[in-house]
């Protein structure tokens, strides 16, 4: 465990570097091709950083903020574009923040005042919903002491809760504290997944809106205006939809690599792409009826979190599992609080989990 906060603190040291250089070059090149060449070496240190990470809860994370989301910032921002170009261009502790932490400043300009009440009220919502969840989370954790009683399939419907639950709480406590530093209010990370009454609404509007936010600027809106230069635009849009999954499939692979350690096959990438095809065939039933035939939501909702379930069972699930997440999971945890109450550091190796889930 020693070792591992080591390369912690050595892989963070290097990133923080690596966007004072990034914020450095921003001053004196200006955004296109040449920033971008210069920024070439950062995006590569953050794609191999995160391999010197071993424990799911830290190399996971890293690989999340850095390979995935600090990457797509800096591309934005090589040409001027996305969360980190700002005029006038944001102070450097405010820069850092951004770029490495999945969080998205709320605007105060572009919003008429009746829907900043609005959001206000929202996010005061989910705030009070924030201690239900976590609360919840403690009672999932303790189901699984009864795991040998646990029908399989009703074990898979937990691994979809437990996955939302740990992100939203974890999220949350990255959020705090990036509130804390930038001194402003932040977007909520999710909006209540589980309401939502369509896959275009639940990956679009609901599921992990920080990956939303960079994935439309970086995929879908590049690829939906080369497309419509050569296909219509309705066509184009579900061509940019495609793609934007085919790149969040590719990345969950890269994540699932660093963390397991295990040869990639393509499930993962499958599974995104299935979602792909199952949201451009959705917008194009929606063009067909144009909003005269829907379902109520008390029937949308349950068909829209089954499906994401049953294809999470077939696709998903299989490969994720087969690294051990649960078993390694507890056992960080464990070697966590151990050191918590006796200030030991003890390799989770070394620790037993109380269940398997």
């Amino acid at each position: 465990m020693e070792g591992e906060v080591c390369n912690f603190t050595m892989v963070w040291t290097v990133v923080l570097a690596c966007l004072l250089y990034s914020y450095t070059i921003g001053k004196f090149i200006p955004q296109g091709t040449t920033r971008l060449f210069s920024l070439t070496i950062v995006t590569c240190l953050f794609l191999w950083l995160p391999l010197n990470l071993t424990t799911i809860h830290l190399g996971g994370l890293t690989s999340f903020f850095i390979a995935w989301l600090a990457n797509f910032k800096l591309l934005l921002f090589a040409y001027g574009k996305g969360p980190l170009s700002s005029h006038p261009p944001l102070p450097l502790s405010r820069f850092i923040a951004i770029a490495c932490l999945p969080i998205k400043i709320m605007p105060t300009h572009s919003h008429s005042e009746s829907t900043s009440i609005q959001e206000t009220v929202k996010i005061k919502l989910l705030k009070k919903t924030f201690l239900a969840k976590l609360i919840l989370f403690g009672m999932l954790l303790k189901v699984y002491d009864f795991n040998e009683y646990i029908h399989p399939k009703t074990r898979m419907s937990l691994y979809c809760v437990h996955i939302y639950l740990m992100l939203e709480v974890v999220l949350a406590v990255v959020a705090y504290v990036a509130r804390t530093m930038v001194q402003m209010e932040l977007e909520p990370q999710f909006d209540e997944p589980y309401l939502a009454t369509s896959l275009q609404d639940f990956w679009g509007k609901r599921w992990n809106l920080m990956v939303t936010s960079i994935l439309r600027p970086t995929i879908y809106n590049p690829v939906h205006s080369i497309s419509s230069r050569v296909v219509p635009r309705k066509q184009a849009s579900l061509v940019a939809v495609f793609t934007t999954f085919l790149v969040s499939g590719i990345m969950h692979e890269f994540i699932f690599y660093n963390i397991g350690g295990l040869k990639p096959t393509g499930e993962v990438t499958c599974f995104f792409l299935l979602h792909g095809v199952l949201v451009s065939i959705e917008v194009c039933i929606k063009r067909v009826v144009k909003g005269k035939l829907h379902l109520p939501a008390i029937l949308a909702r349950p068909l829209t979190l089954g499906c994401v379930f049953a294809t999470s069972f077939w696709l998903f699930f299989p490969p994720f599992l087969r690294f051990e997440p649960d078993v390694r999971g507890c056992r960080e945890t464990v070697a966590f609080l151990e050191f918590v109450t006796t200030g030991r550091l003890i390799s989770p190796s070394n620790t037993s989990c109380p269940y398997s889930l």
